[in-house]
């Protein structure tokens, strides 16, 4: 099933997919192993500079590799591509879903070139996705608040006919320092006006009920990164902390099993 498909039946169920980062073979198989034991598809996620560090068609080829491996409805997405150049390449080479983020330009220059993808993806059945409002990125600062307007909202999905949508609500990339509220009045009035998947970015550190009410509400997506990234390196500097194991055979398992067991927490919030 095309991923476009499988968002909107999540829209109508009112369930949500899973969306992954990976960034070497160990994330990789961490998160796939977690679907594979949760019976559950997955929308497997590289950012330019995960692209960057493993090639682009190494990258998707890693990925849809696993996928066959371990058996798991899945889908290969471009996250937060920058530029409508890189969307082409991924578009061209075979991914399932890109995004283009052009939030953090005025709204008639994210319209225009969210356009300009939505088409190059059209002949390709490829689902489109991008972002409208303000999620802060690594780095950025959290205070500013730049949510999505629902009429915003609105015109920018009649203009771009986008297939999904991230939605400022509230969350951040990264970790927070304090509990992320998130604007469930503002998300589901978004969700009513444009009848489209919507996508909470920022997944990491966001409270499980917080995740579920979110997702009752119209989220159909739900990215975690920052998490995987975390949660592999700690277990990984335990182990070399504790022992002089040389052999990356060894060391990596448990470093990938605690990434599994995070990705099956993760994948329980959105069935």
């Amino acid at each position: 099933m095309h991923l476009k498909d499988k968002l909107e039946e999540a829209r109508l169920n009112k369930k949500a997919i899973l969306a992954t980062n990976f960034y070497n073979f160990e994330t990789l198989k961490g998160v796939l192993q977690a679907a594979k034991n949760s019976n559950s598809p997955l929308i497997l996620q590289l950012t330019e500079s995960s692209i960057n560090y493993m090639g682009l068609e190494n990258a998707l080829n890693m990925g849809r590799t696993g996928l066959d491996y371990f058996d798991v409805e899945g889908w290969i997405h471009l996250d937060h591509g920058g530029s409508v150049e890189l969307a082409k390449k991924c578009i061209e080479i075979g991914f399932d879903s890109v995004m283009f983020d052009g939030s953090e330009l005025p709204l008639e220059q994210n319209i225009e070139q969210t356009m300009k993808v939505v088409k190059m993806a059209k002949s390709h059945n490829i689902n489109v996705e991008a972002e409208l409002g303000y999620v802060a990125k690594l780095g950025q600062s959290t205070t500013k608040m730049g949510y999505t307007s629902p009429d915003d909202a609105v015109f920018f999905v009649k203009e771009t006919g986008v297939n999904a949508l991230a939605v400022a609500i509230g969350t951040a990339h990264g970790f927070y320092k304090e509990e992320p509220k998130l604007d469930y009045n503002r998300l589901k009035a978004i969700a009513e006006v444009t009848n489209i998947p919507l996508v909470l970015h920022g997944g990491s550190g966001v409270p499980g009920e917080a995740i579920r009410k979110a997702v009752s509400l119209g989220i159909c997506k739900v990215n975690v990164a920052t998490e995987i990234k975390n949660i592999f390196m700690k277990k990984l500097q335990q182990l070399l902390a504790e022992n002089n194991e040389i052999d990356l055979r060894k060391v990596f398992p448990p470093a990938i099993n605690a990434v599994s067991h995070l990705i099956e927490s993760k994948l329980k919030l959105v069935q």
